[in-house]
């Protein structure tokens, strides 16, 4: 069974393109065993927050 590791917790300011660098990161890094994720904050939606995995 593979385990998820959190690296990194970061909350940034929200923007409509953010997820075109986690995807990007996502497809670059994968052969890294590094994943990267991207949330709303869910008390202020002009607020991300965006993770770093190891997989």
């Amino acid at each position: 069974m593979n385990k998820i590791e959190t690296l990194s917790t970061i909350k940034i300011q929200y923007s409509s393109d953010l997820y075109k660098i986690v995807d990007c990161l996502n497809r670059t890094l994968k052969k890294d065993d590094l994943m990267f994720g991207l949330a709303l904050d869910e008390n202020d939606d002009k607020q991300a927050v965006f993770t770093i995995y190891r997989t």
